[in-house]
This record gives structure tokens, C-alpha cells and sequence, in this order.
């Protein structure tokens, strides 16, 4: 199948760099225990230790992306499992935000497989969105690059994040992606900023970079303005078919490493263990939470990588004095 053509502009204007990525490589190269330290010194400056958000993640379009991102089994470029089904009714999402709820969620967060959505596809999810406001559920959404008043519809019917990963560093994005450039990454968080939406943006690690490249992704975080209230880190999920599966995997101390930096260069922000958490194991885990983190998904799917349940989540949680924020 054919690449997307990609239409070249002038690149989005960037604030002046608070963090140097020469700088965060730095605190990566701390050793290990002093890392930690640092960064439990700083989250404690902001957030109760013992304190962990609950979200849940409900793909709600799932598969037929056009988008060729080497990470993803939803891509139409890729022969995986996933299998492509259309925008689900008010009704399904409502009865999943209520059990999110139920179970102690308090954000909730809807993802569609698509490489932008349309005005009719945003007059939807709009829908959705409100539904799932009106049971006092945080809401967030992942629906890929927005137009021109998507931000300001989907805010208006109750918005409250908008997530939109830059996925990596900016020179190892073409690696991994060929149908959109980096700024247009850059372009729909700037949508989200000026319509008064907050902003959920973090990356991916274990996709074959260098440390160094792992310190830049957190440098352009951190060197937004302001930086996210909200930074995912995914460690890879390897999928058959996708271009990056048997790529050697991550090392687990670093990506807690990659945790503490997230933390010490973003203070105020939550920072969330995302995909791939339930590889990581309990251990590795406790590190991360150690490291900063303090915030999971929780639950349900996250897109399609299935998550610990519910029962495990909280037993992990109890082992560790740690409650839901």
C-alpha cells in the first residue's frame, strides 16, 4: 500500500528551550539510586506520595488507520489481528464509563483509530464526550490530528484532555513515521492550547532509540508551553506484523529512569504509566512509582493491549499503602 503524501510547511514556532536535552541526558546518567532520589524529592514537593490517579482507556474505534506508525496494530499498512470496527453508540460507551466508575476511574479516556477525525466524526465524539462529563467522569479524548474548531466543539461538550503523543525524539520520528511529519504533531497540541483544552502528551520508549534520543523526547516535553498536565509513557507493546516487533526489548531500569526524568523536568504534571505496564511486572512498577508516576490506566483495554484487571490493580496497590487519588 501507498504512503500518504505529506505536504511540507514551515515548521511550528517553538518557545525557548528551558531544558537542554544534553541536560536531561544527565540526570539519566545519574546513578541509579541517586536518580530516585532526586526524583522522589521532587515529586513529594508537589504530589502525595502515596496518592495514584485511575483512568481507563476505551477504544472506540478501533483498527483501519491509514496512518503507518511502525508501533501500531490498527494501521490498514500492517497485517495484525486487529480488526477495524466503526464508532460505537452513546449507549456501549456510557455503560463502559459507568463500570470505569464503578471500579474507582475518575478519568476516562476515548481513542479512535483515525489520521484525523471529520466534522461529522467530531459532532459524535461530542456526544460521547458530554455523556460521559454527565457522570462526573474527567474526560479525555485521542481521535488523532485535529481541524480547524474541533478543539472548541469537543470543549464546549466537556473536554477535558486531549491526548496527542509526539510518540518520539524529533530526529527519530521519520524512523518510525512516514504519513505525517513531526509539526503536525506540534500543529493539533497548539488547537488544543488555544481552545483552553489540557493537554496529555507523552511518547514511546523501547522503539530502538538511544538514551540520548529517550532525553530528547523528554527535553521537547518538558520545553513546551506550558509542559502537558498530563505525560503518558508507553513502554512498546511488540505486535506481530508491525514493523518494530522483535526489536530487542527495553531495559526495565531504563525505563524507570525515563520515568524520573519525566518527573524532575515536569514537576507539576502527572505523569502515567501506560502501555506496557502489565510487562514491566509488580517490582519494576513500584520503581516507576517511586520514580514519580502517579498515574495508571486501570481496568479496562487500553486500545488493543489488554490491561491488568481491576482486582490486580488494586491488590498491587494495597501491597504498596498506595490509594487512589
Amino acid at each position: 500500500m501507498q504512503h500518504a503524501t505529506i505536504e511540507l510547511r514551515r515548521p511550528t514556532p517553538r518557545p525557548a528551550e528551558r531544558w537542554q536535552a544534553q541536560a536531561v541526558e544527565a540526570l539519566f546518567e545519574l546513578p541509579f539510586n541517586e536518580l530516585l532520589f532526586k526524583a522522589q524529592s521532587v515529586h513529594r514537593e508537589h504530589f502525595d506520595p502515596a496518592e495514584v490517579q485511575l483512568s481507563t482507556l476505551l477504544s472506540i474505534k478501533t483498527g483501519g488507520c491509514p496512518e503507518n506508525c511502525a508501533y501500531c496494530p490498527q494501521s490498514v499498512h500492517f497485517d495484525t489481528p486487529v480488526e477495524a470496527t466503526p464508532l460505537m453508540a452513546l449507549d456501549a460507551v456510557m455503560d463502559a464509563a459507568r463500570r470505569a466508575k464503578e471500579a474507582g476511574a475518575t478519568r476516562f479516556c476515548m481513542g479512535a483509530a483515525w489520521r484525523g477525525p471529520k466534522d461529522r466524526d467530531i459532532e459524535k465524539v461530542a456526544k460521547l464526550v458530554s455523556g460521559v462529563k454527565s457522570l462526573g467522569l474527567e474526560t479525555c479524548a485521542t481521535l488523532g490530528m485535529l481541524g480547524e474548531g474541533h478543539a472548541e466543539a469537543l470543549r464546549d461538550a466537556g473536554l477535558d484532555y486531549y491526548n496527542h503523543n509526539i510518540d518520539s525524539a524529533p530526529d527519530k520520528y521519520a524512523d518510525i513515521i512516514t504519513t505525517r511529519v513531526f509539526d503536525d504533531r506540534l500543529d493539533t497540541l497548539h488547537k488544543v492550547r488555544s481552545a483552553g483544552v489540557k493537554v496529555c502528551c507523552g511518547g514511546i520508549v523501547g522503539m530502538g532509540e538511544t538514551r540520548s534520543q529517550r532525553a530528547a523526547l523528554i527535553a521537547e516535553l518538558a520545553n513546551m508551553e506550558p509542559y502537558p498536565e498530563s505525560v503518558p509513557i508507553n513502554h512498546l507493546v511488540q505486535v506481530a506484523g508491525t514493523p518494530l516487533h522483535g526489536l530487542d526489548p527495553l531495559d526495565p531500569f531504563e525505563f524507570v529512569r525515563t520515568i524520573a526524568a519525566a518527573r524532575i523536568t515536569m514537576p507539576r504534571a502527572m505523569v502515567r504509566l501506560s502501555a506496557g505496564r502489565q510487562q514491566l511486572g509488580e517490582a519494576v512498577q513500584a520503581l516507576c512509582f517511586m520514580a514519580g508516576a502517579n498515574s495508571i490506566f486501570y481496568g479496562d483495554k487500553l486500545l488493543t493491549t489488554g490491561n491488568p484487571d481491576v482486582q490486580a490493580d488494586q491488590a498491587l496497590l494495597a501491597k504498596l499503602g498506595m490509594k487512589a487519588a
